[in-house]
């Protein structure tokens, strides 16, 4: 049943065919590309964040108004994020880290709304936002400091002796960071929407079968997801803090690679 089933919201399904790439003509050959449910929340999130940040920032007064002040507030926020975790030099990157956090933390609201595609819940959209700050990290680091980059993976003050083990080490440690990165986000955001649907749909299914005496025990189910919901909406901005504190802590590792 869709109705109480926890995966079904996680069904992605294509809303329109947009190109095939090879194939022999006949039906399943070739790639297919199509605009999915997935793809429509991701461009709505974009439109989201654009509009709102248009509109706040449209009529600019000395005194600011509601809008004004929340995207002056969201500003400072991540601003003051950036300058704690990467130092003033990491205010380069002051637009990526502000287009990740707000993109996360917008698409895990919209997730919370019923009926709408949480996209944040998906390994693959994660993991290509954290690869994104992966080869950033990497890219700059070179770019900025050529072969002295390879000094993140020799600590400072460590014996020579040591550094054979320390070394591969931090070697697996960085290579680990996108896929920390993208799981950590991931799976909260699945585990949550699983667990409030699952409580849901033990209240649904008692009220539905068991009548009179269903409502009467429905009532715990009901109780844990409402306290679920509150928990889901600080989990979501939990995560997306998270995501925007640990890119910029890796990004410090770019600019200043000698621990």
């Amino acid at each position: 049943m869709a109705g109480t089933d926890p995966i079904h919201q996680f069904v992605i399904y294509d809303i329109a065919e947009l190109f095939t790439l090879g194939g022999d003509g006949t039906e399943g050959s070739g790639i297919t590309f199509s605009f999915t449910n997935s793809a429509l929340f991701m461009v709505l999130t974009v439109a989201t964040i654009v509009v709102f940040l248009l509109a706040a920032t449209a009529g600019r007064k000395l005194v600011p108004g509601r809008a004004q002040l929340t995207a002056e507030l969201l500003y400072e926020f991540v601003a003051g994020m950036v300058r704690s975790s990467a130092g003033t030099a990491g205010m380069k990157f002051f637009p990526l880290v502000f287009s990740l956090f707000t993109f996360i933390f917008v698409a895990n609201m919209f997730g919370m709304v019923p009926y709408f595609f949480t996209v944040t819940s998906h390994i693959i959209v994660t993991f290509a936002l954290s690869m994104l700050v992966f080869l950033t990290v990497i890219l700059y680091g070179f770019i900025k400091n050529g072969p002295k980059f390879l000094k993140l993976f020799v600590p400072a003050g460590v014996p020579g002796y040591i550094l054979p083990i320390v070394t591969p080490i931090e070697v697996i440690s960085f290579l680990s960071r996108p896929i920390s990165l993208s799981v950590r986000l991931f799976g909260n955001i699945l585990a949550g929407h699983i667990t409030l649907k699952v409580f849901t749909g033990f209240a649904v299914m008692m009220i539905a079968g068991l009548g009179a005496i269903g409502w009467v025990a429905s009532i715990l189910p009901i109780l844990m997801a409402i306290a679920l919901t509150g928990l889901e909406f600080l989990v979501g901005s939990v995560q997306a803090y998270v995501f925007a504190v640990l890119t910029c802590m890796y990004l410090n590792d770019a600019i200043h690679p000698s621990h």
